[in-house]
């Protein structure tokens, strides 16, 4: 057989083997299968697969640039690289250095992100993966322009430079604060040539494989919280009922009247500690979520009614009582039901345990306000002894209390408008706190909502029944 029957042969193996190497080498064999088939030559397609077996620890990738560059017929010679006068005149942008095919299609559906900038710092190639990370077109922009991280920028500098391999994570600031883990690795020198010479595209330099790891650190931000609030917070029941169990042990073990009072304690600090790990964990599934926005119809009016009603024996037990001024429907926006009723649980609740004899808990319909347009609000307004302005912009931190003894009192865990901020935030909605010592306050929650709204009829005013 000659030399081309060979190739041949070897390219119908190599395109029918595709697949295998594919599964077995994962996304460096992909990336290698991809660059090879989409012209490179057989080095550069080896050392792209290289790279990504490098950062991904796979090493197949190297074998299927190679057997795929052979398909494509580009594995004759190496060019030579460009001279300085080439680099000194960068051509005019490319936006895509990857023509349609095979290649072109496996980068695409890898599920990291891929970045490829030539040797004049311009991204010539983005994949759906990406795209979804930096939310938006970057091809033919810097890299600069396109990454927006000042870490990130300055190890791509030195991957152009210094042929410097690097690892980091950066926080991108876009619509919500995502966490990226970039490997970037420099591609050899020796396979640049002049882009534009003899029409060819501009060749990549540098790779970069952008990971999403939004909810990993938002997870291990949460065991960190965890561990620094809740050991602060169950120190104080957890001593507390260790002393009583004690004192249950040995002078008080024959007093009937003293084991009585003590053990009625230790239920109250055992239901706190159990609201403590409850709240915690809703606190950690909103947090996870926080970036998918619910799409199920949810009437605000409705839910509002709902909660006052369940809440209407807690007021009465605090000698106070929850009036409604809403309509009993129409006030729609998307959802979750089960998280709006939580928002409207955790305000109401507060507002009925630090309202006093002061006067009814209010719900009622915010005004509309420029500020708020196509949005929706309901405030919940008490009679209480208000709020210091100081402790306005940190009621929805975590663990925050205004007055951290009465707080412990009422069975509060200083978590109730921490969980509320995220859920607003989940449902792109807002939250305004307005109040005055010996006045009061409101709180009011605004969301989007829905172009179908129902007009609001006059509503109903009435304790919640």
């Amino acid at each position: 057989m000659d030399e081309s029957g060979r190739e041949a042969g070897m390219a119908a193996r190599a395109a029918e083997e595709a697949p295998a190497i594919l599964a077995a080498a994962g996304v460096a064999a992909a990336a290698g299968l991809a660059l090879g088939a989409a012209g490179a030559p057989a080095a550069l397609a080896a050392a792209f697969g290289a790279a990504l077996g490098a950062a991904f620890r796979a090493s197949l990738g190297v074998a299927a640039g190679c057997a795929v560059a052979r398909l494509g017929g580009f594995g004759a010679a190496t060019p030579a690289p460009p001279s300085p006068a080439a680099v000194d005149q960068a051509p005019p942008p490319t936006l895509d250095a990857l023509a349609p095919g095979l290649g072109r299609a496996l980068l695409e559906q890898l599920p990291a992100g891929v970045l490829l900038i030539d040797e004049f710092g311009r991204v010539i190639f983005q994949n759906a993966a990406a795209t979804d990370v930096v939310e938006r077109s970057v091809a033919g922009l810097p890299y600069a322009a396109a990454l927006r991280a000042p870490a990130m920028t300055e190890a791509v500098a030195a991957a152009l430079a210094d042929q410097r391999p690097a690892d980091i994570d950066v926080t991108l600031q876009r619509a919500k604060e995502r966490v990226i883990h970039a490997a970037i690795r420099p591609l050899p020198r020796a396979e640049l040539s002049a882009p534009g010479a003899d029409g060819e595209p501009p060749r990549p330099a540098v790779l970069i494989m952008l990971e999403d790891r939004t909810r990993a650190a938002k997870a291990e931000a949460l065991r960190r919280d965890f561990v620094a609030y809740a050991s602060h917070e169950l120190k104080t029941p957890l001593a507390s009922i260790s002393g009583f169990i004690e004192t249950l042990q040995g002078h008080a073990k024959s007093d009937p009247a003293a084991t009585e009072r003590f053990l009625r304690i230790m239920a109250q600090q055992t239901e706190r500690m159990k609201r403590l790990v409850e709240d915690l964990l809703s606190l950690n599934r909103i947090e996870i979520n926080e970036h998918v926005r619910p799409r199920d119809p949810v009437d605000l009016a409705t839910v509002a009614w709902e909660v006052a009603s369940a809440l209407s024996p807690l007021a009465q037990a605090q000698g106070t009582r929850i009036e409604v001024s809403l309509p009993r429907e129409g006030m729609m926006t998307r959802g979750s039901h089960d998280e709006v009723a939580q928002v409207f649980v955790n305000l109401m609740d507060n507002a009925v345990k630090y309202a006093g004899h002061g006067g009814p808990v209010r719900v009622t319909r915010a005004q509309p306000t420029p500020g708020r347009a196509g949005m929706i609000g309901v405030t919940v307004a008490d009679s209480g002894p208000g709020i210091a302005r100081e402790h306005l912009p940190r009621l929805t931190e975590r663990f925050y209390r205004v007055d951290a003894a009465r707080s412990r009192e009422r069975g509060g865990t200083g978590l109730g408008l921490a969980i509320a901020k995220h859920i607003l935030n989940r449902h792109r909605a807002d939250l305004s706190v307005t109040s005055k010592l010996g006045e009061g306050s409101r709180f009011t929650v605004w969301f989007p909502a829905t172009p179908d709204e129902a007009a609001a009829p006059e509503p109903p005013v009435g304790a919640a029944q």
